[in-house]
C-alpha cells in the first residue's frame, strides 16, 4: 500500500516522532551524522500530514519487515561497539582494523639487534643472508654490526648474489630463528643506566650524606672496585660547567691542554662556549674559535673522553677549594 504524498525521509521523521523517546533514541544513535542532519531539515519543513499518514507508514514498515530485515548503514559501528564490550578495546581494534597476528618475522624485526645477531652468529652465512633479505635495511645493518667481522663479510657476499629463495625453506628458517629469541615481556631484559641512576639519587642528598654513602661504597666486598668514582663522575657533566664563573673557568683552563679543550667543545652548548670565550683574552678566544671551525673527523667517543677528563679535573679543583661548582650542596 503506497503512502500518499510522503517521501522516504518524511516517512522516517513521522515514524521516529511517533515513537517513545526511549525507543527512538537508540535508532537515531545508529544513524550517520549526515542522515540525522537531513532528518532535522525535513522535520523543520514539515507542517502537516494527512490524518491517516501514520497508519500508512506503520503498514508499509510491517510489510517490508516481513520481506527482509534491513541492515542499518551504521551497522559496522554498532557491531564494533558490541565487540568492544565483549572482547575489550585492544582485541576489537585488531579485529576491525584487519591487523594480522604478529609473525615470526615480526618478532625478529622487533627484537634487539644484538640478540638477533647472537642467534644468527652460529648459523650458515646463507641462512643469515636469507633472514636479512626480508628485513628493513636499517634493521639488517644493526644486526650485521652485531656479527663477527668474518661472518659479516660472508653474509654480505651471499646476500649480494642472492636472487631467489624457496618460500617453504625461508619460512622454516625464520620460524627457527624467531623461536630462539627471548620472549618480549616479563622475561625480557630491560636496559638500565645504573651509574647515572645512582648519581642522580646521590645528588638529591645533602653533601654530607652523599659523601658518607660514597665512602661506605668503597668498602663493600661484593661491589666492583671504583664504583664510587664512577658515581662521582656521573654526578657532574660537562654541561654542568656552565655554573662556573669567569674566574673559575680561568682556573680550570690553566689545567687543561688546549687540544683537549678544542675536542671537548665540539659538542658543547653555546652557553658553555660563550663562558669559556669570556674567560680568555680576545686573541686566545679567536684562536680557539678558529680551531673549532677547522676541527673535523673527531669521534664522539673522543669528545666524551675529553669532556670527562675536564670534568674530573674540575671536581679535583673543587675538592681542593680552588673553584666553586655551584652551591654548598653540590657533592664534589
Amino acid at each position: 500500500m503506497a503512502t500518499p504524498n510522503l517521501t522516504g525521509p518524511e516517512k522516517a521523521v513521522l515514524f521516529l516522532l511517533s515513537l517513545d523517546e526511549s525507543v527512538a533514541a537508540p535508532i537515531v544513535a545508529e544513524l550517520e551524522e549526515g542522515d540525522v542532519r537531513k532528518l532535522r531539515e525535513i522535520a523543520s519543513m514539515m507542517r502537516a500530514v494527512p490524518a491517516n499518514a501514520l497508519d500508512y507508514v506503520y503498514e508499509e514498515y510491517v510489510d517490508k519487515a516481513r520481506e527482509a530485515v534491513a541492515v542499518p548503514q551504521g551497522g559496522m559501528g554498532y557491531l564494533k561497539r558490541l565487540a568492544t564490550k565483549a572482547l575489550g578495546e585492544d582485541k576489537a581494534n585488531m579485529v576491525f582494523s584487519g591487523a594480522a597476528p604478529a609473525t615470526a618475522l615480526d618478532k625478529i624485526a622487533s627484537s634487539d639487534p644484538v640478540a638477533v645477531g647472537s642467534v644468527l652468529e652460529t648459523e650458515h652465512p646463507q641462512v643469515v643472508a636469507a633472514v636479512l633479505s626480508q628485513l628493513d635495511p636499517t634493521k639488517s645493518a644493526a644486526i650485521i654490526a652485531a656479527l663477527s667481522d668474518e661472518l659479516q663479510v660472508r653474509v654480505v657476499g651471499r646476500l649480494a648474489t642472492m636472487t631467489e629463495l624457496p618460500a617453504g625453506l625461508l619460512e622454516g628458517v625464520i620460524n627457527a630463528v624467531a623461536a630462539e629469541l627471548p620472549a618480549r615481556g616479563a622475561d625480557a631484559a630491560i636496559s638500565v643506566d645504573g651509574v647515572n641512576r645512582a648519581a642522580n639519587l646521590v645528588k638529591k642528598m645533602s653533601k654530607e650524606q652523599g659523601e658518607t654513602l660514597l665512602a661506605m661504597l668503597d668498602g663493600q666486598p661484593d661491589l666492583q672496585p671504583g664504583v664510587s668514582d664512577k658515581i662521582r663522575s656521573a654526578m657532574y657533566t660537562f654541561q654542568d660547567l656552565a655554573a662556573l664563573d669567569a674566574k673559575g673557568f680561568r682556573t680550570l683552563l690553566k689545567e687543561i691542554q688546549p687540544d683537549k679543550l678544542v675536542v671537548a667543545m665540539k659538542t658543547a652548548s653555546e652557553d658553555i662556549r660563550q663562558k669559556i670565550f669570556a674567560s680568555m683574552s680576545q686573541r686566545a678566544a679567536e684562536l680557539l674559535r678558529d680551531d673549532l671551525d677547522n676541527l673535523a673527523g673527531v669521534k664522539l667517543a673522543d669528545v666524551e673522553a675529553a669532556q670527562r677528563e675536564i670534568v674530573d679535573r674540575a671536581l679535583a679543583l673543587a675538592a681542593e677549594g680552588q673553584i666553586n661548582l655551584g652551591g654548598d650542596e653540590e657533592l664534589v
